[in-house]
């Protein structure tokens, strides 16, 4: 029986993972397909049931689905234990369900593909509190990064981020604008200024540091207001292309074995964004 993997969520037309995993398993020359798969959070259950009743080898997970997944798991890695969240499923032999998070340690990837290994002692400033802030600040202080500080409209939120990632602050938005020249790296987690989304910045990066590694996680549009506004004052920015397509490029290692070319389809997906904003 040909394999074939999936990803599911709601909405998950809009999701490029399905081009990027039959790229590499064709790359790759193996003989598999990549689904993607409309699921509603009512039948969430359901349609675990039927992956695994229809053979599927393994899922990507999106939203809003990566923490109502963890009950119908049979056991999770430490990093999705740690976020309350999954984005890869993996099937053992017995037929066991696996989750494990690999955004957080995707995201670790990209920054030292992007900037190198020798950045690990400056301060970072993560923007937002959810689910992608406490993966990314998790991976990076497992991977010696720090110290690390967080900031949020919700200072409540941040607050409680704070306190359960150990040695780590957290300054109103306010205060950390007046502060950015301090940090070396700035990340942007939220969805403010995603395309279809919502426009605008979710803190103003007027005050940064030339030289400060910039990054904001949203992929599409390629360049944010925020990291256009941080380039011109002097930062060097990164967009989510590479976060995106490490974590994918970790989800394909766990099913196949295989690492795939993340360089090629970190340039692939970046021009074929580069099509779509040209052809508006």
């Amino acid at each position: 029986m040909k394999k074939w993997f999936a990803v599911i969520g709601d909405p998950v037309a809009q999701s490029m993972s399905p081009g990027m995993h039959d790229y590499w398993l064709q790359e790759n020359g193996i003989d598999a397909a990549y689904l993607p798969i409309h699921a509603k959070s009512e039948n969430l259950q359901s349609v675990i049931t039927s992956l695994k009743l229809l053979g599927c080898s393994g899922w990507n997970v999106t939203v809003p689905h990566k923490s109502d997944i963890l009950p119908f798991l049979g056991s999770v890695d430490d990093a999705a234990a740690h976020m309350d969240a999954v984005n890869t499923v993996v099937i053992e032999e017995e037929g066991s369900l696996v989750g494990y998070n690999t955004d957080g340690i995707g995201f670790v990837r990209a920054l030292e593909e992007k900037y190198g290994k020798t950045r690990k002692e400056e301060e970072i400033l993560i923007i937002g509190a959810g689910g992608a802030a406490k993966g990314i600040a998790f991976a990076l202080r497992s991977a010696g990064y720090g110290p690390i500080t967080f900031t949020n409209r919700t200072m409540a939120n941040a607050e409680e981020l704070s306190e359960r990632l150990p040695n780590s602050t957290c300054l109103t938005i306010a205060e950390a604008e007046q502060q950015l020249s301090r940090f070396g790296i700035i990340i942007q987690t939220t969805s403010v200024g995603m395309a279809f989304s919502s426009e605008g910045m979710p803190l103003n990066p007027i005050n940064v540091s030339p030289g400060t590694a910039a990054i904001d996680i949203i992929y599409n549009p390629l360049e944010t207001e925020f990291l256009a506004t941080a380039r011109k004052k002097g930062a060097d920015p990164a967009n989510g292309i590479g976060m995106f397509v490490h974590q994918g490029a970790l989800s394909f290692e766990k099913w196949t074995g295989i690492r795939p070319d993340t360089v090629g389809m970190m340039e692939q997906l970046t021009q074929q964004l580069e099509d779509q904003h040209a052809n508006k």
